[in-house]
């Protein structure tokens, strides 16, 4: 694993690397584990993920691997319907999303709030303008 990513934060720096994380919904159900380095986390403003506090890093759907919880997974699409908003039908708790990029390939959208272990406070967000998308 290499050197990715380096920002300076209140004179320190923080190295980015690929990393294995673990993650999944609030009552096991659903359980996945995903590479990403979370270089780029991102806070959209539009109301589903607003309303959710969703913060997100997409990551190439082979760096993803769903581990339980297939059969516990409910989808929800709304707008122009291209991402599959899945979220466990047990507790509701949306831990990762599907769909593709622009450029067609599949991407797996996780919500960094899921994931075990992460201190989402330590993360430099991304804002993006999901309302006017």
């Amino acid at each position: 694993m290499g050197l990715l990513f380096c920002k300076p934060v209140l004179g320190t720096a923080i190295l980015y690397s690929m990393k294995t994380y673990m993650g999944g919904c609030h009552c096991g159900a659903v359980r996945y584990k995903v590479e990403t380095d979370l270089v780029k986390v991102i806070s959209c403003n539009c109301s589903h993920c607003a309303k959710k506090g969703m913060l997100l890093a997409f990551v190439p759907s082979e760096q993803f691997r769903l581990l339980s919880g297939e059969d516990n997974l409910t989808d929800y699409q709304f707008n122009k319907k291209i991402i599959h908003h899945l979220f466990c039908s047990t507790c509701g708790v949306q831990s990762f999303s599907r769909g593709a990029g622009k450029d067609g390939k599949e991407m797996v959208g996780i919500n960094v709030r899921c994931l075990d272990d992460v201190d989402v406070e330590s993360l430099m967000l991304t804002p993006f303008d999901g309302k006017s998308w």
